[in-house]
This record gives C-alpha cells, structure tokens and sequence, in this order.
C-alpha cells in the first residue's frame, strides 16, 4: 500500500472541509454565512425547523433546518446562528 506525500495531507484535509460548509441545492449552491432567506431561495423550505436555543452570550437564536432525504439517501442538518448559516452536517438516512 503506498502512502501519499506529507505535503497532500493538508490539501487533503481543506477538501474534505470545503465539502461540509457548502450544499448544492436544486437552485444553486449554498454556503455557511448565507441568510436564511438565500437558503430558502435555493434549497425551498426545510423539512423540519426547530429553534434549539440561544449562542454568543444569549442574544443570537439558534435554529436547525432539515433537508431530505435527498438523492443517496443523504439527509442535512443545517445550523442557523443569528439568521446566518453556521454550519452543514449530514447523514446516509435509512
């Protein structure tokens, strides 16, 4: 098994970190920082909304979006922190 050069490892790891912060929808590619307005212009509304709470002290309400299950069985999770996307997460539903 060959093993590849130290200096792909970091190529590598920023790949691997640009999949999760951006989600190609049917209208377009979303991105963490959007508003949650150009989500719902590109991906439509989420299956399921929930407020989760309050982060940064208590003064920025936090929502989770759920999408899918999508093509794949892939199911997103999408955090939402002071109406801007934080993060994206997903999962191989059943």
């Amino acid at each position: 098994m060959k093993t590849l050069p130290l200096l792909a490892l970091p190529l590598l790891l920023t790949l691997g970190d640009a999949s999760a912060s951006t989600l190609r929808c049917e209208k377009g590619i979303i991105s963490e920082g959007d508003r949650t307005s150009e989500v719902i212009a590109k991906c439509g509304k989420p299956n399921d909304r929930s407020f989760v709470g309050y982060a940064s002290g208590g003064d920025l309400p936090v929502e989770e979006w759920v999408y899918g299950p999508r093509s794949g069985g892939m199911i997103y999770f999408l955090r939402f922190e002071g109406g801007r996307l934080k993060n994206i997460d997903s999962k191989r539903g059943n």
